[in-house]
């Protein structure tokens, strides 16, 4: 349901038709491996494991196999190829919660706005599915399901069914940029061996001497907390597209 932009890999590009009859089980059996217990369910979770790890630049064939302790070429019974496994990764990794608390306390606000938060948390543990340009899905019972689970939270809102769909596309969307952001602030500062707060003192001086110049009168007057940590400016955006949201709603109640 979440779709990364841009990415070193793209969805959709194995044989499609193939990956369908993985996601949804409806191939022919893969026959036993020569690894006791090998299955294709096992296989996806390695390749999930070392994504997480090591990013998707480490995934391979070759990999999975040796993180497995079988030989590549085993894996061919299970998966056609690397391509047709990132879509069975994407849809597993994507496999919405079955407690129906987690998408808020009913409303449609509620479950937009855990929505929101669940798909920070899911960029957050997989930061591989930022590399992934899914604007093409493979549409698997994970995709689908988490899609039925919101639409049916989100259908009171009163909207069509497109207002309704592009409702979820801009609250991924959203989220997707601020994911983004908070991934790459941890990469520059494992990168560069600075944290943080260490990058920010290195500029204090010349700030500071730039603040004092007169050129910046709106900047210079900003309060000490303005760039501070404890503002939650993903939460913010967020709230403020709801409030969008429920102009929206109300504005049509109104004319019905």
């Amino acid at each position: 349901m979440s779709s990364g932009t841009g990415g070193t890999e793209t969805s959709g590009s194995g044989d499609i038709a193939r990956t369908l009859d993985l996601l949804w089980d409806t191939g022919p059996r893969a026959s036993r491996g020569p690894k006791p217990g090998l299955t294709l369910d096992r296989v996806v979770e390695t390749a999930v494991e070392v994504a997480d790890r090591d990013g998707l630049g480490a995934l391979s064939m070759r990999r999975i196999a040796t993180e497995l302790g079988t030989g590549a070429m085993s894996l061919y019974r299970y998966v056609p190829g690397k391509a047709e496994l990132l879509d069975l990764m994407l849809d597993r990794v994507q496999r919405p919660s079955r407690n129906p608390a987690d998408l808020g306390d009913g409303g449609w606000r509620g479950a937009l706005e855990a929505l929101g938060h669940a798909t920070l948390a899911l960029y957050r543990r997989h930061p591989w599915l930022m590399e992934v340009n899914q604007s093409r899905p493979v549409l698997g019972p994970s995709a689908l399901d988490g899609m039925e689970k919101v639409l049916s939270r989100i259908k009171p809102m009163g909207l069509s069914d497109p207002e309704l769909v592009s409702v979820i596309i801009l609250i991924d969307g959203y989220v997707v940029g601020a994911a983004r952001t908070q991934l790459y602030q941890e990469h520059a500062e494992r990168s560069s061996g600075l944290t943080d707060a260490q990058f920010w003192e290195a500029q204090r001086p010349a700030l500071e001497k730039a603040m004092k110049s007169g050129r910046y009168p709106v900047l210079a007057g900003l309060s000490e907390d303005t760039f501070g940590p404890g503002f939650d400016h993903f939460d913010f955006g967020l709230q403020r597209i709801l409030d969008g949201l429920e102009v929206l709603v109300a504005g049509r109640r109104t004319t019905e």
